[in-house]
């Protein structure tokens, strides 16, 4: 039994470390920073809105997978055709047609142009999908690469600038926040980053790294995944809480006007002057990416390994999604983000919908859990249709609108309707039952 335990919290520690990078892309590098300098001396607060609303759910999200029993299950309150359509909706988005060639282009911006200025881009595009196919191509060890090698390194290089941070800060945190609500601020930025549509797709990698290292029962499966949810939210916090509080030492030498990447860049080559700073920065972002890359091309090969039931072997569709983000890279990826962006503005509402009513007694039906959905779905696409121009009023009077957060309050007031008819209806049949 207990060399059982040892392997479960073994197993979830490496599974957790890759899950931690995976998660961790150099786009969640540039966030914390600057929301600590508008945040000032409530920098704090600030990152607490942000962790809840970014990490806090991603992580709740897969222990809602777990929950449930996968993704499919997740899903399947919105019916047989719109749940997989969904599914697969937020792979393609999420995965080949935007984050997976934008890791590519982040990491030649951060990592290879400040190192090796004309270095050609082409060139460098084919090395950097060559390597993630490398890497991805053999599946059970996809999560050893990262948790084991790409996750240690990226973490130390991280708490080395945070300490170094700390010993020796930018500046006295003493300037007022700069901005009405640091803590509205903070769950805004936390919310449109999205994260939780990627744990959805790395639901998939979790469990069934799992079952690869030996955890095929589902209590066993889940205990795993659940202590790698709870080792990532850990690591996450820490990094987070660090670069926050970087941003705020720095918000006494900085207006508002700075964008993010040269907030922490600048932060960087203050705290490590020279060559060796930007060899760091390089070091640092090349991983966040490399480590984001390979987690979303493995996820987004094993589901369609899935969905063609196998006809489609794996290792051909990591060489197909990494030939077709090369091309996609040296196209421009901005076309399909405009895209795609709106279908994922649809899709997140239902999803997070689909998240908190996971958690709902087994004894309720999955009728409010559809219901609330649709409804979540209904009041995304309204937002997405007022983008265009078209104006709808009821949008601007909704509670939490500024937020992006419109679609949660009457989403709730279906939920709640739906479960107390769910549940009247329940005990009249009981009655019913009982009396006959």
């Amino acid at each position: 039994m207990l060399k059982g335990r040892k392997k479960v919290v073994l197993d979830s520690i490496i599974i957790g470390a890759a899950l931690f990078s995976m998660f961790f892309g150099a786009g969640n590098m540039i966030f914390p920073p600057y929301l600590g300098l508008k945040a000032g001396t409530d920098w704090f607060s600030g990152f607490l809105g942000y962790y809840i609303a970014d990490i806090g759910l991603a992580v709740v999200a897969i222990l809602a997978q777990i929950r449930v029993g996968g993704h499919e299950r997740f899903l399947s309150p919105l019916g047989k055709f719109v749940g997989p359509a969904m599914m697969f909706a937020v792979v393609m988005c999420i995965g080949p047609i935007i984050s997976i060639p934008r890791t590519a282009a982040t990491t030649y911006e951060l990592s290879i142009a400040p190192l090796l200025e004309g270095f050609n881009m082409p060139v460098f595009y084919i090395a950097f999908f060559a390597v993630v196919a490398l890497l991805c191509i053999n599946q059970s060890a996809v999560v050893d690469i990262i948790g084991k090698i790409l996750t240690p390194l990226l973490f130390l290089g991280l708490i080395l600038l945070i300490v170094m941070g700390i010993i020796n800060p930018m500046g006295n945190i003493t300037l007022p926040p700069r901005t009405e609500s640091v803590i509205a601020d903070g769950i805004s930025a936390g919310y449109q980053s999205m994260d939780v549509l990627a744990s959805v797709i790395f639901g998939v990698i979790i469990l069934s790294s799992a079952a690869d290292k030996g955890h095929t029962d589902e209590k066993s499966k889940s205990r795993v995944a659940a202590g790698a949810g709870i080792v990532a939210g850990i690591g996450l916090l820490i990094i987070y809480l660090g670069l926050t509080y970087l941003g705020a030492t720095a918000s006494s030498g900085y207006d508002m006007h700075i964008d993010r990447t040269s907030l922490l860049t600048s932060i960087i080559s203050t705290l490590m002057p020279g060559t060796w700073g930007l060899i760091f920065f390089a070091v640092v972002a090349g991983l966040a990416c490399l480590s984001t890359a390979i987690a979303l091309t493995t996820s987004a090969a094993e589901y369609l390994e899935g969905l063609t039931k196998g006809k489609i072997k794996y290792k051909y569709l990591v060489i197909g999604i990494c030939l077709f983000d090369a091309v996609i890279s040296l196209a421009g990826v901005e076309m399909l983000i405009t895209f795609a962006a709106p279908i994922l503005e649809i899709v997140y509402p239902p999803i997070l919908m689909l998240v908190l009513t996971s958690f709902l007694p087994k004894r309720i039906g999955s009728l409010p859990k559809m219901l609330s959905s649709f409804c979540a779905m209904l009041f995304a696409v309204l937002t997405v249709i007022s983008s265009y121009g078209v104006e709808i009023s009821l949008l601007r009077e909704l509670p939490l609108s500024s937020l992006g957060l419109g679609w949660l309050l009457p989403s709730a007031a279906v939920l709640l309707l739906a479960v107390a008819g769910d549940l009247l209806f329940n005990k009249k049949t009981n009655l019913i039952e009982y009396n006959s």
